[in-house]
C-alpha cells in the first residue's frame, strides 16, 4: 500500500483546501521544496503535487515549484502531477522536467480524444484522476457535475491504456471523515488497472481498512490535510501498511 503525501500548490506555497474550493486554503509551507524533502525523509514512496492555480487556469502555473521538487526528489522517488494539463506539449514538457506520471482530469473527460492521445504518446504514464460526488463525476476543479457514472468512464479510460486511476470522494477531500471505501472498492473491482483512493484519509483506521482491500486492486491513498494538521503521522502509517501487508 502506497501512502502518497500530496502537495498542493497555490502562488508558489503549499496549502490544502476544503471541498476543493480556492477561497478556503490553508498554507502549510512556503518551501515547496523543503516539504518534498520532509515526506521522502519520512519515507515516502512517491509524491502528488497539484498545480491548484493550474487546474482553474487550464495551463501550467506553479511549474517553477514543481521542477525545484523534481530537482529536490526526483531521482530518489516518482512524482505525479495534476493540475492544468491540457494539451500533448505540456506532458512532453513535464515528463522531460522528470516526473514520472501526469494525471489528467478534466481535460479526460471534456476531451476523451485528448487522453486516448497522451496514452498512445506517452504510455505508461498518464494517470486519470475521476473525482466524484455520489458516483457521478465532477469537472472544472469540481465546481460542476456531470451525468458521467464514474465506474463507465473509468472502464473506457482503462481501454485507452491509462496506467491507473486516482478516484476523489469530493463530498469527503479535506474533510477528515473518512475514505468512502466501498466507492473505492467498487471502482477497483471494475478494472484491470490500479486505483488510488483519494478524499477524507482521516487517521491509521483508514490505513487499515484499505490495507485490508488492497487486493482488490486499490494500490495507495493520496495522504493530504491529515498528514499536515497531525490527525495522521505519515512514518507511522506506512510502517502499520508494511505491517500489515506483511512488507514489515
Amino acid at each position: 500500500m502506497l501512502l502518497i503525501p500530496a502537495i498542493d500548490l497555490k502562488d508558489g506555497k503549499c496549502v490544502r483546501l476544503k471541498q476543493g474550493d480556492m477561497n478556503d486554503s490553508t498554507t502549510f509551507g512556503e518551501d515547496p521544496a523543503a516539504m518534498a524533502r520532509r515526506w521522502l525523509e519520512a519515507g515516502a514512496r512517491r509524491l502528488h503535487l497539484v498545480d491548484l492555480n493550474g487546474a482553474f487556469a487550464g495551463k501550467p502555473v506553479n511549474e517553477a515549484a514543481i521542477k525545484a521538487i523534481i530537482k529536490e526528489v526526483g531521482d530518489e522517488i516518482p512524482v505525479q502531477l495534476g493540475g492544468g494539463i491540457r494539451d500533448l506539449d505540456t506532458i512532453e514538457r513535464y515528463l522531460d522536467d522528470g516526473l514520472s506520471y501526469v494525471i489528467i482530469g478534466t481535460a479526460a473527460v471534456k476531451n476523451p480524444g485528448f487522453l486516448k492521445d497522451a496514452c498512445s504518446a506517452f504510455g505508461g504514464h498518464i494517470l486519470v484522476g475521476l473525482d466524484a460526488k455520489d458516483g457521478k463525476v465532477a469537472t472544472d476543479g469540481w465546481s460542476k457535475l456531470s451525468g458521467h457514472e464514474v465506474v463507465d468512464l473509468a472502464k473506457k479510460f482503462e481501454d485507452y491504456g491509462v496506467e491507473g486511476i486516482i478516484y476523489t470522494d469530493i463530498g469527503r477531500d479535506g474533510m477528515l471523515t473518512g475514505i468512502n471505501i466501498d466507492a473505492t472498492v467498487k471502482l477497483a473491482q471494475a478494472l484491470a488497472v490500479p486505483v488510488i483512493a483519494s478524499g477524507g484519509l482521516s487517521n491509521i483506521l483508514d490505513i487499515e481498512k484499505l490495507c485490508a482491500v488492497e487486493d482488490e486492486g486499490v494500490e495507495g491513498v493520496i495522504c493530504g490535510r491529515a498528514i499536515y494538521s497531525g490527525d495522521l503521522d505519515f512514518a507511522a502509517a506506512q510502517t502499520r501498511a508494511d505491517e500489515l501487508n506483511g512488507e514489515g
